[in-house]
């Protein structure tokens, strides 16, 4: 399917917008969809302390996942541009290429975190009763995830190839199946953990299949050759150098997670809560504000193909435009979830458990973390508009300073002063700081833009 590039001068910018940000949506947040549906369950047939078993196990998962970024990314963006090259042969090598460095990478990392499962959990933030959870979960989970990584790998490539629609069904056809199969492994058979894992792995290895599927087709603009399934070393570089990035973003994300299920083992028994508890609560938290955000980060992939396109044309107003939209739109998304969590809740946490003590500590959770959510949406969009006009270290360090560089000290600090309480605290201080760091970064590149052309132009 070729891209119509007159239509990101001259199609209706917010059609052209939602044609990109519907499909992008979808793909964004479908592992966080896995992990609501997974919390659902766990939470209500096995009980807290796997919920809370659940919420420590999400650092391991996330770096599994940082794999898939890694190749994925990198590979969609190569296959782009070797399409627009009309370089076929080049595409293809990408894609027999992206597939043994996904089983290389992934086959090392896999078995490394089984190797040592145990104190990995521990070193997370695992109690001897969680241990147990996490581990029933991990042994299925870790294996499977070789085709969680794979089947994402190739539906951002199928993306890129101008299958949007398809790969966004295939995606959610392992959401159905996930929710069908998750309630007869746990509640049925009675599988408990492990049956919540199986039916995960079931799903994600559907995703797969359907994925080598169209690979494998004539149908396909390019396909999954057996001559190209080899390290080919022009191939991984050109994947690597553009993976980095969101790969590392990914593992700095896991080790803010781990560093606050240190803070929350350490800080709730202070406030006679077990830290159990305190885990669970703000990894049901997390499950709902994570979804908002990757929604969010939907909006910014569909408004950059159209930035990008219109900044290297020069086309400013286009640019602005855009940017504009998106950010209004980011707003309300992350305002939605600020009302939601100011107002329901207690409605909110009780998706993922009935035992009353749980459902109010989670919208403790919910309440204090959604605090100042809305700005969220306008600090997320202005760090992808840096990316999308070609200003990477910019956008890196404002996507950092959110996720990483703010919140860690944070973490560290409000603390000592306010118990468990600044555990809570972090999150909203350090979605203010980040913002009005976006803000003055905006600031100042608008007004060097006018410096230099007498007008604001972006």
């Amino acid at each position: 399917m070729a891209t119509n590039y007159k239509d990101f001068t001259d199609k209706k910018m917010s059609s052209l917008f939602w044609q990109y940000a519907l499909p992008a949506i979808i793909g964004t947040t479908v592992n966080t969809l896995y992990n609501i549906i997974d919390g659902i369950f766990i939470g209500h047939w096995i009980g807290r302390e796997a919920l809370s078993a659940a919420g420590l196990i999400l650092p391991v998962m996330t770096i599994a996942a940082a794999i898939g970024l890694l190749i994925g990314v990198g590979s969609a963006s190569r296959i782009s541009i070797f399409l627009g090259q009309k370089a076929q042969d080049k595409a293809e090598r990408i894609i027999g290429s992206s597939f043994v460095l996904t089983l290389l990478l992934s086959g090392i990392t896999l078995a490394v975190l089984m190797i040592f499962i145990d104190p990995l959990l521990y070193l997370v933030g695992a109690s001897e009763v969680t241990h147990t959870y996490a581990k029933q979960f991990l042994q299925i989970f870790l294996p499977g995830s070789l085709f969680l990584t794979l089947s994402f790998n190739y539906a951002n490539m199928m993306r890129a190839c101008g299958y949007p629609l398809k790969a966004m069904l295939i995606i959610l056809s392992t959401v159905v199946a996930n929710i069908i199969l998750a309630p007869i492994f746990i509640k049925l058979f009675d599988w408990g953990m492990r049956g919540a894992a199986l039916a995960t792995t079931i799903a994600m290895m559907l995703s797969f299949i359907l994925v080598m599927i169209h690979f494998t087709s004539n149908k396909s603009v390019v396909r999954l050759r057996l001559k190209n399934l080899r390290l080919d070393k022009e191939s991984i570089l050109d994947i690597l150098s553009i993976g980095m990035s969101p790969f590392a973003m990914q593992v700095a994300t896991s080790v803010v997670v781990v560093f606050i299920n240190w803070q929350l083992n350490h800080y709730a028994p202070l406030a006679n809560i077990s830290g159990d508890d305190a885990i669970a609560a703000y990894s049901n938290a997390n499950r709902l504000i994570t979804l908002f955000i990757m929604v969010v980060i939907g909006v910014n992939q569909g408004m950059q193909p159209i930035v990008g396109y219109n900044y290297g044309a020069q086309n400013y107003a286009r640019v602005k435009e855009t940017f504009f939209y998106a950010v209004k739109i980011a707003t309300v998304i992350t305002g939605i979830g600020f009302l939601l969590g100011m107002f329901i809740p207690n409605l909110l946490a009780s998706a993922f458990t009935s035992e009353q003590d749980m459902i109010d500590l989670s919208s403790t959770a919910l309440r204090y973390i959604t605090l100042l959510f809305i700005l969220i949406g306008f600090q997320m969009v202005t760090t992808s508009f840096f990316q999308c006009i070609g200003m990477a270290k910019i956008s890196i360090i404002l996507s950092l300073s959110r996720q990483v560089l703010i919140l860690l000290p944070t973490l560290y600090i409000l603390p000592k002063f306010l118990g468990l309480d600044g555990v809570w605290l972090a999150a909203p201080v350090s979605d203010l700081l980040a913002s009005i760091l976006a803000y003055l970064t905006l600031y100042w590149y608008f007004k060097s833009v006018k410096n230099r052309h007498g007008h604001v132009t972006a």
